[in-house]
């Protein structure tokens, strides 16, 4: 249950990728899951072994951490759909864009990763279910989203923004 839980952010960025990408879609699919699932299974990793010391400084600033980061991507998905700097095109899909995803989701992951270890309960399998489901629910967000295609890729590129500051907003409230 808490690889499902964990991974519904997964699912929803992946989706908001899947609405807005154009080209390379397998590559770019394989790219964003495996780094959701990286994100999502070595994070609790992290979280588990530095439990204590993490917790004090990371938790009362993780939904900031989160919404600054799906906010940000959010407006600069928005503000590129009226740039005109790629014609018909989606500009944000470089590794940095994907990273910063795979990071912002796995930010639960880590907190989640110190209640493993304060639980005492054992790792690697946990960790493991969480990063394969997570992977999982990438790839189904994703192409679940690419069945949109017909839409101009601006008006996708505009509601995929809208979804990474809805799930700003979300981590928020």
């Amino acid at each position: 249950m808490l690889s499902i839980a964990l991974g519904i952010d997964c699912l929803v960025v992946s989706f908001s990728q899947g609405l807005i990408l154009t080209q390379n879609r397998k590559k770019y699919s394989l790219i964003l899951a495996l780094s959701m699932g990286l994100g999502q299974g070595l994070f609790p990793c992290v979280g588990y072994l530095g439990a204590n010391s993490i917790k004090t400084y990371l938790i009362p600033f993780a939904k900031l951490i989160v919404f600054a980061v799906f906010f940000t991507l959010g407006m600069k998905f928005i503000f590129e759909a009226f740039a005109n700097r790629c014609k018909n095109e989606i500009c944000c899909l470089d590794m940095k864009c994907i990273m910063a995803m795979a990071i912002a989701t796995s930010i639960d992951a880590l907190v989640a990763g110190g209640t493993l270890s304060i639980l005492d309960t054992e790792l690697f399998i946990p960790a493991f279910m969480i990063g394969l489901v997570s992977f999982g629910m990438s790839l189904t967000g994703f192409w679940s989203g690419n069945m949109f295609k017909k839409f101009p890729p601006r008006y996708l590129e505009i509601v995929g923004g809208f979804i990474l500051i809805t799930l700003a907003f979300k981590n928020i409230f």
